[in-house]
């Protein structure tokens, strides 16, 4: 067989996937990073917020707070359905026939479909999937599965994550304090001292700060 139409070696293709793989789990690990920083300087905020006796700023960084912990898990998630893959396909290569190649895989299938919804990672995932297409492995993406990139809202049981996150935050001094609000005291017509006002922007600028880490 002529040189330049040998089929690359399985065993050489798993071992660059899984390179892939692990640098792509090294951007999530800094990703989460990221996140957890800008938290920290979240929480700072809502002490801050609760000694001037803004309950309504603390509710809404405590509800930022609330997504940005979902948003970790989801990256944790994707760590983990990573490795699942990785240890799919050396699952393939040591019952792999020596004739034959890669065989098609659902459950990869299934991860990489998830992968790809990952905003993080989209572009190398979708790459991946491509090659691992060409190779057998996978069926090829269709644009449905390339849709659907999930923004799930909080839902009303969040209330309760937000009420926990206050009560560990100021140690106590807010939580359990009814429904939150979702506008900011100068908008339900709470006018409050200049100075507040302006740790109030302060405090809506970290906000736009943690949410853009997270898109």
């Amino acid at each position: 067989m002529p040189l330049f139409g040998k089929k690359p070696d399985p065993k050489e293709q798993v071992r660059e996937w899984r390179s892939k793989m692990r640098k792509e789990q090294r951007v999530i690990d800094r990703q989460i990073r990221s996140i957890q920083t800008e938290e920290l300087k979240v929480k700072k905020s809502v002490k801050d917020a609760a000694k001037r006796g803004q309950h309504d700023v603390c509710r809404i960084l405590a509800r930022e707070l609330v997504q940005s912990k979902r948003a970790v898990s989801k990256l944790y998630a994707s760590k983990a359905q990573m490795n699942s893959v990785v240890m799919s396909m050396q699952q393939q290569l040591s019952t792999m026939k020596m004739a034959g190649a890669l065989a098609k895989s659902t459950d990869v299938m299934k991860t990489m479909q998830s992968l790809i919804r990952v905003p993080e990672i989209q572009q190398a995932m979708m790459e991946l999937s491509r090659e691992m297409s060409k190779a057998g492995l996978i069926e090829e993406m269709v644009e449905d599965a390339l849709e659907g990139v999930e923004d799930e809202g909080l839902e009303e049981e969040a209330d309760a994550e937000v009420e926990k996150i206050l009560y560990e935050v100021t140690s106590g001094q807010l939580g359990q304090l009814g429904p939150v609000s979702t506008k900011l005291p100068e908008e339900e017509g709470a006018v409050g001292p200049e100075p507040e006002m302006a740790d109030s922007d302060e405090e809506d600028e970290m906000k736009q700060r943690l949410q853009a880490l997270r898109s």
